[in-house]
């Protein structure tokens, strides 16, 4: 079956094209104009990602994230017609895998999706069937790699796509630091950070807050991050 893609934009012509390019692509497309009208279909239906604009006249698209959040972990990418750092940050923070800003490619947003789509089958399939080295387990932590599950002090942790992957990274590299380059690329398979984007600072953040404890994950200055063995 082809993966379900939420698209919810509020210029009529943006979220059209975006429809065609991911209709080329295969894709089935869930397209609406208004936040409002797309609530029945964001509880009802698990999509395989949604496309969110920020600037919604009804409803604002971090809200959205936060709604979706609040049930689901499939990926989404933020919109937004700002080129500000606080717009990213916020959306990020909220449990957004990705933005971009407009105006954009068609094509790269395009690229960005396949990308997070991977990344999600990848947690919720291939790992399925490997069974050896599944669980790991450091300092309360226990993180299982096959049912991406993830415990602290035997309490659930919610965790998004991203953030999983992230400490999963840490950890099978305890007392590595790995830097915040090599975490992006090894996340996104592209070419598109920075020194600049501090996406993956977010992130780390973001797993600091839910785990309470800054401690686990250590910030190495200039160098990126790591977990103490």
């Amino acid at each position: 079956m082809p993966e379900k893609i939420l698209v919810i934009d509020d210029e009529k012509e943006i979220a059209d094209l975006i429809e065609l390019y991911l209709l080329n692509e295969n894709y089935s497309v869930f397209k609406f104009y208004s936040a409002l009208d797309a609530l029945n279909d964001i509880y009802s239906t698990e999509f395989d990602l949604a496309v969110l604009d920020i600037m919604l006249p009804d409803i604002n698209g971090f809200t959205l994230c936060q709604k979706i959040r609040e049930k689901y972990n499939y990926p989404i990418i933020m919109l937004t017609a700002k080129n500000e750092e606080t717009d990213k940050i916020t959306g990020l923070t909220l449990g957004a895998d990705d933005y971009i800003t407009k105006p954009f490619r068609p094509l790269e947003l395009v690229a960005r999706i396949k990308a997070q789509l991977r990344r999600y089958k990848k947690y919720n399939f291939a790992a399925q069937n490997r069974v050896e080295d599944a669980v790991i387990t450091h300092a309360g932590l226990t993180v299982n790699t096959r049912t991406h599950e993830c415990f602290l002090n035997e309490k659930p942790l919610a965790l998004t796509p991203t953030e999983f992957l992230i400490l999963k990274i840490l950890l099978e590299n305890k007392g590595d630091a790995v830097s915040s380059e090599e975490l992006f690329h090894r996340i996104w398979k592209n070419e598109y950070y920075s020194k600049s984007n501090n996406t993956i600072t977010v992130h780390i953040r973001h797993l600091r807050e839910k785990m309470n404890d800054a401690s686990i994950i250590k910030t190495i200055w200039g160098v990126g991050y790591k977990i103490e063995i």
